[in-house]
């Protein structure tokens, strides 16, 4: 019985998208063409080949930009509590930090910040 609710509220939110994609395709207009299957470039015409393969180095690098992004903006709210928190706070963060440093460390030596 404690799961019943999660079940009714997953199954609600299944139907619910179900019914959104299924009333979408029965209402929406599908005209495709030559100019609507076209690739767009924001506006230019594409020049080559559409399908090229890029360096996967370009989105590890900017998946790791956004990681530590990220978790710099999680280091501003302990910043602005730090003496409320006290020296728990402090430890945790220095654990935090630690693993955050680990994890540079780890992608430096693997050659993931490299451009080549």
């Amino acid at each position: 019985m404690e799961y019943f609710f999660i079940l009714v509220f997953l199954a609600l939110s299944a139907a619910f998208v179900a019914g959104g994609l299924i009333a979408s395709r029965l209402v929406a207009p599908h005209r495709p063409g030559d100019v609507k299957n076209s690739p767009y470039e924001c506006g230019e015409q594409p020049i080559g080949r559409t399908w090229i393969q890029f360096n996967v180095g370009y989105y590890l690098f900017a998946l790791l930009f956004l990681v530590f992004d990220v978790e710099a903006a999680f280091l501003y709210p302990w910043a602005v509590i730090v003496r409320e928190v006290g020296l728990v706070g402090l430890v945790e963060v220095g654990i935090f930090l630690v693993v955050l440093i680990a994890g540079l460390v780890y992608a430096w030596k693997k050659g993931a910040l490299e451009w080549l």
